[in-house]
C-alpha cells in the first residue's frame, strides 16, 4: 500500500509541475510566438534547467501546444461570462461583443487565437491546426446562437449563421489588432457600437415582442 501511496504522491506532483511549466509558458509564448522563444525564457519562468522542463513534454512542439490551449481557455472564459444567464439570440450575441470589448483576458500578449494563427501559418502547422479547431468551435458558437433565434422566430430567416458569425469575429478581430497598432482601444468600441445595432437589426420585431413579453410573465 505504501508503495501505491507514493506512486501516486510522485504521479500528483509531476503533473502539478507539468501544469506549472505550461501556465508560465503561456505568456511567454502568446508574446514572443513559437520560434521566438527561447529555452532560457523558459527557463528562467518556470526556474527549471532544460531537463527539468522536457522531461514533462516531448519537446518544444507539445509545449507551445499546450500552452495555447492554456491561453485560450483563459482567453475564452471571461468571453463567455454571463452567456447561460441570457436570454435570446439577440442579447445573447450582443453580451458577446460586449464581453469581447471589456473584459480584457488576464493573458499578456493579446488573443491568443490571433498571435498564433500570424505565428505558425508557415512554421508549425500543429500549433495552426489548433488555432483553426479554435476559431472553428468560436464561429460554431455563434452560428448555433443565430439558428436558435431563427427557430424562435427571434432572427431573420433570410440570414446566414455562417456569415454573421464571420463578420462578428472579423470585425472584433481586426479591431483588436488596430487597437495593438494605435496603443489604445477606440477600434474596439467602435466595433461595439456599430456590431451593437447591426445584431438588433438582424432581429424579427414580432420574435422580439414575443420574447419581451415571455420575460415580462416570467
Amino acid at each position: 500500500m505504501k508503495s501505491v501511496k507514493k506512486r501516486h504522491t510522485l504521479s500528483d506532483r509531476g503533473e502539478a509541475t507539468r501544469q506549472k511549466i505550461i501556465e508560465r509558458a503561456a505568456p511567454v509564448f502568446n508574446r514572443h510566438g513559437y520560434a521566438g522563444t527561447a529555452l532560457s525564457e523558459l527557463m528562467e519562468v518556470t526556474g527549471l534547467q532544460k531537463g527539468g522542463i522536457y522531461r514533462h513534454f516531448s519537446g518544444k512542439e507539445e509545449l507551445a501546444c499546450e500552452a495555447f490551449l492554456f491561453a485560450w481557455k483563459r482567453a475564452t472564459a471571461p468571453r463567455m461570462e454571463g452567456l447561460c444567464e441570457t436570454d435570446g439570440a439577440v442579447d445573447r450575441l450582443r453580451l458577446l461583443v460586449r464581453n469581447f470589448v471589456h473584459r480584457v483576458p488576464p493573458l499578456p500578449g493579446g488573443c491568443p487565437l490571433m498571435n498564433t494563427a500570424v505565428d505558425a501559418d508557415d512554421t508549425n502547422p500543429a500549433l495552426l491546426q489548433l488555432a483553426r479547431k479554435a476559431f472553428r468551435d468560436w464561429r460554431a458558437l455563434l452560428m448555433k446562437i443565430v439558428r436558435e433565434g431563427q427557430r424562435q422566430g427571434e432572427m431573420r430567416r433570410d440570414l446566414s449563421p455562417g456569415s454573421v458569425a464571420d463578420l462578428l469575429i472579423g470585425s472584433l478581430e481586426g479591431a483588436l489588432l488596430i487597437g495593438r497598432i494605435e496603443g489604445n482601444r477606440n477600434a474596439l468600441c467602435s466595433a461595439q457600437k456599430h456590431l451593437d445595432g447591426w445584431i438588433q437589426s438582424l432581429a424579427c420585431r414580432a420574435g422580439v415582442r414575443k420574447l419581451s413579453q415571455k420575460r415580462k410573465a416570467a
